[in-house]
């Protein structure tokens, strides 16, 4: 499948209504995560919603694919919706758009059979998580990637997460309010790389536990930092234990990048952000989106293990 090309004119022949996908976009550094909470409390949700209540004329509520917390941002968010209302793709893009803070963004609509549903029909999540590793606070983008100070060992980082890969317990990552049953996923591949000052954290798995990759990159800054080595992965790994791993990295440089569903769907495939990323393009930083492999899926100790209460 060919990757979306941003410029392609709308599909204006036909109006949508049923169940539609959209794509979405967010800077979660202004909002207290992506679930509607109490009123007072900015998220992205109701926001979401109240706009495409407006343009359809009827209450709208939304599915995700997974869930962010406070100041997490998302570049390839997926939800889905039903509606009675039959509107174009621009109608439901750039109508949205003018009735939506300038942080949230709908970047494409498609309909979809009603079979689909944005979190359970999804084989995959993938994260991102930037590191300005610089001796100076970074004030562009400062709230949009995490700094690190001291310098970092990428490649010892790289070395040692490559450990996780597999079917594992991931209860030393897991935040100790994680509500999930069981702590087993299935990480597909785990990438660190440096570019200049910037460090790229890039993980795949089937689905992901509360603080699971800010907790994983809290562990691996150890590792790159020369404070612990590289097999500590694995003790932790043996010792389910989260007061043993490292820190839980801040929010503000984790970004949901992609959640990956069968082809049959035929969702739009963007390049993965964040979209300073972009500049980095040359390198085929994506792959091996948007392919799946037959070793990714799941196996019975990670079926069912995604709940619609668990933060990814």
């Amino acid at each position: 499948m060919d990757l979306l090309d941003p410029f392609q004119l709308f599909d204006e022949t036909q109006a949508r209504a049923g169940r539609l996908a959209l794509g979405v976009e967010y800077q979660g550094s202004e909002f207290r995560g992506w679930q509607t909470q109490r009123e007072g409390i900015p998220s992205v949700q109701p926001l979401l919603e109240k706009a495409l209540t407006q343009l359809a004329g009827e209450p709208i509520s939304v599915m995700c694919a997974g869930r962010t917390d406070a100041g997490v941002h998302a570049s390839g968010m997926v939800v889905h919706l039903d509606t009675c209302k039959a509107l174009p793709e621009r109608a439901w893009t750039l109508g949205v758009n003018g009735k939506l803070p300038s942080a949230i963004r709908v970047r494409w609509a498609r309909p979809v059979p009603a079979s689909f549903h944005a979190r359970h029909s999804a084989l995959a999540r993938r994260y991102r998580y930037i590191i300005y590793n610089h001796r100076t606070r970074p004030s562009i983008m400062h709230d949009q990637v995490t700094w690190w100070n001291q310098p970092l060992d990428a490649e010892k980082m790289h070395e040692a997460a490559q450990l996780l890969l597999g079917e594992r317990d991931f209860s030393a990552f897991r935040s100790v309010r994680c509500q999930s049953k069981i702590a087993w996923r299935h990480m597909h591949f785990i990438k660190v790389l440096r570019r200049g000052d910037m460090i790229i954290v890039d993980i795949q798995a089937n689905a992901f536990l509360h603080h699971m990759v800010r907790n994983i990159v809290g562990t691996l800054i150890k590792i790159g930092r020369g404070e612990k080595p590289i097999q500590w992965m694995d003790e932790l790994l043996a010792c389910r234990q989260r007061a043993q791993a490292g820190i839980t990295a801040p929010a503000a440089g984790l970004y949901l990048v992609a959640a990956l569903y069968p082809r049959e769907f035929k969702l739009p495939l963007e390049p993965l952000g964040p979209n300073f990323l972009t500049l980095l393009a040359d390198e085929n930083l994506d792959a091996p989106y948007p392919e799946f492999l037959p070793e990714w899926y799941r196996s019975d100790l990670t079926r069912g293990a995604v709940r619609p209460d668990v933060h990814y």
